[in-house]
């Protein structure tokens, strides 16, 4: 059992076949995911594809995350939630700034991403749209967009298979508004792929 402690991220290496159990040990916790082709990181995920290719808004058991070369990237085995955002960028120094109107300084999960997914050669403007884990996304009949407490519980989990080789950068989320109002810790396993 590997920790990302609260507000703050990590990055690694999966293999094909590898499967990634990214876990909300104390409930209503938000993780931003994003992947790349270990083999050529231009090819990276993709929310336009995804919500494509699954024609579906709410991505979950048994759905595919797709790559912007139209390629699988990730298959999803178990969602104990189901519930996960593919629409919002992960959060930024602008998101605070802009939004919550902050004028100090706050953790986001794009400088945490950046800053881990930096030792494999991937520069910020790389990172793509995230895919949220347990974000809570309401949205209207008019299209108007509500950030909600997650619904995701404590132990809950989604397995990822991985469908390629990949690079793949995690966070626990730093924005107030996706987890509740309040910070806690994302744990993930990996299994290995080799026998």
């Amino acid at each position: 059992m590997k920790i990302i402690e609260k507000q703050t991220g990590t990055a690694f290496r999966l293999k094909k076949g590898d499967i990634l159990k990214v876990i909300d040990p104390e409930g209503e916790q938000v993780s931003d995911m994003v992947l790349f082709n270990a083999k050529d990181l231009r090819e990276k995920i993709s929310s336009g594809k995804t919500l494509d290719f699954e024609e579906n808004l709410l991505i979950t058991k048994g759905n595919f995350l797709w790559s912007n070369r139209s390629q699988k990237m990730m298959k999803i085995l178990e969602d104990t939630n189901g519930r996960n955002d593919f629409l919002l960028a992960p959060c930024s120094p602008e998101t605070f700034q802009i939004m919550y109107k902050n004028e100090y300084y706050h953790p986001s999960c794009f400088e945490n991403l950046t800053k881990n997914l930096e030792k494999f050669g991937i520069e910020p403007d790389d990172i793509p749209t995230a895919f949220n884990i347990f974000m809570n996304v309401q949205f209207s009949s008019t299209g108007s967009l509500s950030v909600d407490p997650p619904t995701s519980k404590s132990g809950d989990y989604v397995c990822f298979e991985a469908l390629m080789d990949l690079v793949v950068g995690l966070t626990a989320c730093s924005a107030e508004d996706s987890n509740n109002g309040s910070f806690k810790p994302i744990h993930y396993t990996i299994s290995s792929s080799e026998k």
